[in-house]
């Protein structure tokens, strides 16, 4: 499977299906100067504010749609751009925790990968187990893990045309992962099907140039 995503650069997957929320720093009050003092703030050179990226401006994520149980995320471009979307949905425990998730988005169907996704789990997974994937009682698909950081693990998947096929028509599907710490153990996370030919219809086909 690995070979899959030979059309698609390692760089433009990630940097497409990590959420690019943008961060903005919390301002705080300057201290008051006292009478006949002083101070840089009160300098015309530095009690002008420079400004700061909106964050609602362009290059920010947000979720545009909500589609049953999938999520059109998109990143706001320029006015008069075509916004790039793709589908993501959080995988629960059977407490409702969020333990992983996963983010689909289309490729031009010039290969024998039509679609890609990016799964990201705890860094407590055991990556020599691989992921998981089972569409309703069909044969389960393993996919390696690829890369982690300090906020978790994740696997770089790439589907074929049956494999998409398969979630318009599936029931359920279950995304399978092995904890680093009980190697004997698996957890088994479902992953609705409900919405997804409709979300998938609606994300974009990104381009791996």
């Amino acid at each position: 499977m690995p070979k899959l995503l030979t059309t698609l650069s390692v760089t433009a997957l990630l940097a497409f299906a990590t959420p690019l929320f943008a961060q903005t720093a919390t301002p705080t009050e300057a201290p008051a100067a006292d009478a006949g003092t002083t101070t840089d703030a009160a300098k015309p050179d530095t009690a002008l504010s420079l400004g700061q990226t909106s964050p609602d401006g362009p290059g920010t994520a947000y979720v545009k749609e909500s589609i049953d149980d999938w999520q059109l995320e998109c990143i706001r471009v320029e006015e008069g751009q075509e916004e790039p979307c793709q589908m993501f949905q959080p995988l629960l425990d059977t407490e409702g925790n969020q333990v992983a998730n996963i983010r689909i988005f289309r490729l031009p169907e010039t290969g024998e990968a039509i679609a890609g996704a990016l799964v990201a789990v705890p860094l407590e997974t055991l990556l020599t187990a691989q992921l998981t994937i089972t569409v309703d009682t069909a044969k389960p698909q393993l996919y390696p893990f690829s890369v982690c950081d300090r906020l978790g693990c994740y696997a770089r998947i790439g589907f074929r045309k049956a494999d998409i096929a398969a979630f318009k028509k599936g029931a359920k599907a279950t995304i399978t992962l092995v904890p680093f710490v009980a190697p004997d153990q698996k957890v088994a996370l479902p992953m609705s099907l409900k919405g997804f030919t409709a979300s998938y219809d609606k994300a974009s086909v990104v381009s791996g140039q």
